[in-house]
């Protein structure tokens, strides 16, 4: 669903509406565009510049230069969700997306997230797949009954997740170490990449340790939703033993 022009979007930002993204008509000078952007950095609303060309593509009247896609789902505070888990008497246990754009992948990954036990998921603001009907539809409604957490910086991310004591383990086809030699019976956190370009460097460098799933056949990789099952059943098999 979207919402049409700047008072509208101005209106929905105060009442607290979930929103997906900002579309800002790109050069636009208009005396409220500088307020739009103040109250997106305050809510954490990613604001994409686009041709007029594209607002008028989405086919909504009166749009004044600003468009406004509401969220199908509620976005999380990730220190939040760390202090309700611990609080709970849970092992932490968070899922990090890096560069993921295939909603059906993020739908595949939920569904395996929500059944073995993940409490959020964690994503960047930008560079990954919108949580829309599609990736609804493809989680079976997993998406909907898990935390998921849209930061600003996946390194900034991470940097709360150590200062909370968490682990980060970095998903990577060719580090030395199996999954199945990794603690997962403590606090942690793993990292999954895209298929193409695997985990960002600058990310990954600061992963405490990277893993790999072991494989016999002569292959590359595996899908990343299916990569991300194996994971944390392994995770799952630690914590029953």
């Amino acid at each position: 669903m979207l919402i049409s022009g700047s008072e509208a979007v101005f209106k929905a930002i105060k009442e607290g509406k979930p929103l997906e993204k900002i579309y800002l008509q790109a050069n636009i000078n208009a005396s409220w565009v500088s307020e739009i952007k103040a109250l997106a950095r305050e809510w954490m609303i990613p604001v994409h510049k686009v041709p007029v060309e594209k607002l008028n593509s989405l086919h909504v009247i009166g749009h004044d230069g600003c468009i406004a896609q509401i969220a199908r789902v509620l976005y999380h505070d990730l220190q939040q969700i760390i202090d309700v888990t611990v609080e709970a008497g849970v092992v932490p246990l968070f899922l990090m997306l890096d560069g993921i754009t295939d909603i059906r992948n993020i739908g595949g990954i939920a569904r395996s997230a929500y059944a073995m036990g993940v409490q959020a998921i964690i994503i960047p603001e930008r560079g990954v797949g919108t949580l829309n009907e599609d990736a609804m539809l493809t989680s079976a409604g997993a998406l909907e009954h898990i935390a998921v957490c849209r930061e600003r910086s996946l390194m900034k991310a991470v940097d709360t997740l150590h200062l909370n004591g968490i682990k980060v383990y970095a998903t990577e086809m060719n580090a030395d170490t199996k999954i199945s030699n990794c603690d997962f019976t403590i606090p942690c956190a793993i990292v999954m990449g895209a298929e193409e370009t695997g985990i960002y460097p600058a990310l990954l460098k600061i992963c405490d340790e990277k893993c790999k799933i072991p494989m016999t056949g002569n292959f590359d990789s595996l899908n990343v939703s299916v990569a991300t099952g194996i994971v944390l059943y392994e995770v799952v098999r630690q914590r029953e033993l």
